[in-house]
């Protein structure tokens, strides 16, 4: 992990090019009212620049892509942090989201998750489990396929985490649909079925 930017809470955060670009538009995704959850610089359809955000209470719809991508295209297109054409790509975290604060694993507790770390923990780097609780330095999973001699939980601390992820499963697309439907309910929209959170994006092609 590297230091944290000013004002950056996340505990999993980037590194090389990526940190660079995150410490571009974390501030002025902030400025906005969104959050930074991720950057990924990938070589997918030539060079995409992968921005995942979210609203301060979690939620993301295709407007608010199309929002965030709209604060942070001007920030990019100065900063020129990219010296190649690259597609931008905002989009929500969707339902099997990176954890890369510690609200995030408070908030899937009971949850299917991997992690991985950057020094072993008991012996391993790798990691798969319910996350059984959160405190303020380590998360505590009950590993889904113990080895011999190992023990059912296993805590690991945040400051040794490198990935951290939710694994798609019935209960956790049924939590999503749950909380998307209080939501809309709640803000007196009726039609709860429309632009679920996962997969929500916009996509924009920056020239070099």
């Amino acid at each position: 992990m590297t230091e944290p930017l000013a004002g950056d809470d996340r505990i999993i955060r980037e590194t090389g090019l990526d940190a660079r670009i995150a410490g571009i538009v974390r501030p002025v995704l902030a400025a906005s009212g969104f959050r930074l959850v991720r950057v990924r610089l990938t070589g997918q359809n030539g060079l995409t620049l992968q921005i995942m955000a979210e609203r301060e209470d979690g939620t993301m719809d295709v407007e608010g892509c199309e929002e965030a991508s709209r604060a942070v295209s001007p920030a990019l297109d100065v900063e020129d942090p990219i010296d190649k054409a690259y597609h931008l790509e905002i989009s929500s975290p969707g339902i099997d989201r990176p954890l890369v604060r510690k609200g995030d694993f408070a908030a899937a507790i009971g949850h299917l998750a991997k992690l991985e770390t950057t020094v072993p923990v008991e012996e391993r780097r790798r990691f798969r489990g319910i996350i059984l609780g959160a405190d303020d330095e380590s998360v505590t999973i009950e590993r889904d396929q113990a080895a011999y001699g190992e023990g059912p939980n296993v805590k690991v601390p945040f400051d040794v985490l490198a990935e951290a992820k939710l694994i798609l499963t019935d209960e956790l697309i049924r939590e999503a649909l749950r909380r998307d439907k209080e939501l809309r309910r709640a803000a007196g929209d009726g039609d709860a079925e429309d632009d679920a959170e996962d997969g929500t994006g916009e996509t924009t092609e920056k020239p070099n």
